[in-house]
């Protein structure tokens, strides 16, 4: 697997949620950005297991990441900034990111985020609370999302 091309497909699928028209619109990257236009997405840091299953032939087996994604929502009002991330947050609709995320999967036996990975899936939310960002505050929250994927030759 590409990671840096995983990560940047995991935001552009991220950037299809649709927020109420008074939290803005949801801005994503594929990395960890110096400065945020909140609300923002972005995938940060991976951890990646090696050949997790058996060698294909010709190549390696294959590799399982765990990527954590932040979301960071401005300080408009805690309560406010606190609705959009809970939306946000939520295992389905318009302004869910589970949601938006997980339709990059393809139908079943497809590839994953348009080949790049074999399968992957939004596993937990976790660390929701006020986090720091070039000294600035937000509250936000990670997602960790697992993807599993052909070892790179």
């Amino acid at each position: 697997m590409q990671m840096g091309a995983v990560r940047n497909a995991i935001a552009q699928a991220a950037s299809a949620v649709v927020l109420p028209p008074s939290a803005g619109k949801l801005t994503c990257t594929g990395y960890t950005p110096d400065a945020v236009n909140e609300p923002h997405f972005f995938a940060g840091e991976y951890s990646l297991d090696f050949d997790r299953t058996m060698r294909r032939t010709g190549g390696r087996g294959l590799d399982v990441a765990e990527l954590t994604c932040r979301v960071l929502v401005g300080r408009q009002d805690d309560e406010t900034s606190q609705r959009t991330l809970d939306a946000l947050l939520s295992g389905s609709g318009p302004a869910s990111l589970k949601t938006a995320i997980e339709a990059a999967r393809g139908a079943p036996g497809e590839y994953a985020l348009g080949g790049l990975a074999d399968d992957f899936h939004v596993m937990r939310i976790q660390g929701y609370r006020w986090y720091e960002h070039q000294g600035t505050q937000y509250v936000g929250a990670e997602l960790a999302i697992k993807i599993i994927g052909e070892g790179s030759a």
